[in-house]
């Protein structure tokens, strides 16, 4: 997939979410596997140390995980992050993005969400895309493309 087609999505605060972006700026869309863990807070609080670089370069950052939105807006409020989580339970953009796919841990298998970010411009184009993300200097490659653009 090298352009999305127009989707609404529910996210914090009851917002709705265009992708892409109606006004204009770029998305940072980030699919992590569940709210409050050690891996996905941590992700969290590295893009939200770079927000204001990302506002600055016309960018929002969204992320999304298949928990609801109750359990998203206590993670949110928790760590204070300045942008929204979308709250993909139906699994409708895991899908479309080809995030959800079968996972192994410890001798086990089962389906959820591999950690993914894509960079979306204005016109709805993945201009970028990253699989099975490792958090550790993930936002400074994410921003360095941002900047890139």
């Amino acid at each position: 997939m090298n352009k999305i087609e127009p989707i609404t999505c529910t996210a914090t605060d009851n917002l709705e979410i265009n992708i892409p972006d109606t006004q204009g700026r770029n998305i940072v869309l980030y699919f992590y596997p569940k709210d409050a863990t050690p891996g996905c807070t941590t992700e969290g609080l590295d893009f939200s140390a770079n927000y204001q670089s990302f506002l600055d370069a016309n960018t929002l950052i969204y992320g999304v995980s298949r928990d609801n939105l109750k359990s998203h807006q206590k993670f949110r409020s928790k760590h204070n992050f300045p942008f929204e989580l979308i709250a993909d339970e139906t699994g409708v953009l895991c899908k479309l993005f080809g995030v959800w796919q079968l996972k192994k841990f410890m001798g086990r298998e089962f389906m959820g969400i591999v950690r993914s970010t894509f960079l979306i411009d204005a016109q709805g184009n993945i201009v970028k895309h990253w699989d099975k993300v490792k958090v550790k200097g993930h936002v400074e490659e994410v921003l360095s493309a941002v900047l890139a653009l």
